[in-house]
C-alpha cells in the first residue's frame, strides 16, 4: 500500500495519521483539511477558549514533518473517484489513494429561520474567536437551542458577565439524554446562576432587535444558534457510497467500497453491541481514528467500546459513559445539591450508562459496569 489519503483535519483524522505511523505504515500519507489550521480538539471551543484560556493545536507543524505526514490545510476535497482511486482537490489536483479515510465531521445545523444569517454558530476555531469577541459584560446573548453546546456557551457567557437567555423548544433541555430528574437539575443550576432558561418556546425569526418567538420578542445584542449538527456526507453521496444519516460503515469502519473508511462524526458505524450508531463526541473521534488506521493495516480490531463524553457547566463537571435510552430508569447515588453524585441508567436491571459528577477517578469502573446486570440496591456513589 503506497498511498493513504485522509480527508478531514479534525481529531479523527489526526489520530488516524498518528496511528498509521506508530503502527509501522511508511508509505505516502496525506491529510486534507478545509480549515487553515492543523487539527485541534473541538471541546476546547465551547469550554476553555470561551473562558479566555489559550487555544491549542493537537500537534504543531514540526510533528507532522517529523512523521512525514503531508498536511494540506485550507484545502477542500471536491470529488471522489472510486473507479481510479483518486480524490480531486479544489485546485484541480488529484490525489491517488490505495486507502481513503473520510473524516469530514459534521456541520452546524442551520434552521429555516428568517434572519438566521444574523446569528453565530460554534464549530470551528474561527467561530469561537468571533463569539468570544462579543463577550462583554452586560451584553445580551440569546442561545437558540438547549443542547450540550448551547448550555456550555451559556455557562461560559454568564461567567463573563453577559445577560444570557436559552430558548429550548422542549419542556426541558437535554431531557431525552438525561431524563427528567437530571434535566431539571441542570436547568435549575443554570437558572441559579442567572441564565434565563425558557422552555416550550418556538423560535420564528432573528431580527436586529433580537429573537422572535412563540411567546414574543427576546431582545438580544448577539444570537447563537446551536440546534445540532449534520454529518458532512457530500463526497460519499456523490461517489455512490452507502449513506443513511452518516456514511454507513461496518464494525471495522469500512464503507461499501472496502478501500474507503469513515471515522468520527460522519460515520454511521456498526457497533458490536448497539448496532448502527453515529456519535459526535471527542472520545469517539479519537478511538475511531485509531480504529480506521488499524483496519487499513489489517489488524483485528472492531468498534466495541461504550461511548464517552464530558461537560463542564458552572460547578456541574461530569463524565458519561454508555448509551442509555430515553425510557431507561435513572438511579442517583450521592448528593444532587452539592453536585457530587453518580447517576446510573438501567433497563431491565442492566446498566446502560453511568455518569460521574464531581466524583473523579471512577469512570473506568462505570465503564466496566455498562452492559452488566446489577442489583440496583447495591449501586453506590463509588467512593
Amino acid at each position: 500500500m503506497d498511498d493513504i489519503v485522509i480527508v478531514g483535519a479534525g481529531l479523527a483524522a489526526a489520530n488516524a495519521a498518528e496511528t498509521l505511523r506508530a503502527e509501522g505504515y511508511d508509505g505516502r500519507l496525506t491529510l486534507v483539511g478545509s480549515e487553515p489550521l492543523l487539527p485541534y480538539e473541538r471541546p476546547q471551543l465551547s469550554k476553555e477558549r470561551l473562558k479566555g484560556e489559550e487555544f491549542a493545536l493537537l500537534h504543531d507543524a514540526g510533528w507532522y514533518a517529523e512523521r512525514d505526514v503531508v498536511a494540506r490545510t485550507s484545502t477542500t476535497a471536491t470529488a471522489l473517484d472510486l473507479a481510479d482511486g483518486s480524490v480531486t482537490l479544489d485546485g484541480g489536483e488529484r490525489l491517488r489513494f490505495d486507502a481513503l479515510v473520510l473524516a469530514t465531521g459534521a456541520a452546524p445545523r442551520v434552521p429555516d429561520l428568517t434572519g438566521v444569517e444574523r446569528a453565530l454558530q460554534l464549530r470551528t476555531a474561527a467561530d469561537a474567536e468571533r463569539l468570544l469577541a462579543t463577550f462583554e459584560p452586560g451584553r445580551r446573548l440569546v442561545l437558540v437551542g438547549g443542547g450540550w453546546i448551547g448550555l456550555e456557551v451559556a455557562a461560559a457567557a454568564r461567567g463573563a458577565g453577559l445577560e444570557v437567555t436559552v430558548l429550548e423548544r422542549g419542556d426541558l433541555p437535554l431531557r431525552g439524554v438525561l431524563g427528567p430528574t437530571l434535566a431539571e437539575h441542570l436547568t435549575r443550576l443554570h437558572r441559579d446562576h442567572g441564565v434565563d432558561v425558557r422552555t416550550g418556546v418556538t423560535t420564528t425569526a432573528i431580527t436586529a432587535a433580537g429573537v422572535e418567538t412563540s411567546s414574543g420578542l427576546v431582545p438580544a445584542d448577539q444570537v447563537v444558534v446551536a440546534v445540532g449538527a449534520v454529518p458532512r456526507t457530500t463526497l460519499a453521496e456523490a461517489a455512490d457510497l452507502a449513506v443513511d444519516g452518516g456514511i454507513v460503515v461496518d464494525e471495522r469502519l469500512r464503507a461499501s467500497d472496502p478501500r474507503v473508511l469513515a471515522a468520527g462524526d460522519v460515520a454511521l458505524a456498526r457497533h458490536t453491541t448497539y448496532g448502527p450508531l453515529r456519535v459526535e463526541h471527542w472520545d469517539n473521534a479519537i478511538r475511531q481514528g485509531q480504529l480506521a488506521a488499524r483496519s487499513i493495516l489489517g489488524q483485528d480490531a472492531v468498534y466495541d467500546w461504550a461511548p464517552y463524553f464530558f461537560t463542564d457547566q458552572f460547578e456541574f463537571s461530569m463524565e458519561y459513559v454508555g448509551h442509555a435510552g430515553p425510557d431507561d430508569e435513572v438511579i442517583i447515588r450521592g448528593d444532587l445539591d452539592t453536585n457530587e453524585f453518580i447517576a446510573y441508567w438501567l433497563r431491565d436491571k442492566v446498566v446502560t450508562a453511568g455518569m460521574n459528577v464531581n466524583v473523579w477517578d471512577v469512570n473506568d469502573r462505570l465503564r466496566e459496569l455498562v452492559g452488566t446486570r446489577v442489583d440496583p440496591a447495591q449501586l453506590t456513589d463509588l467512593r
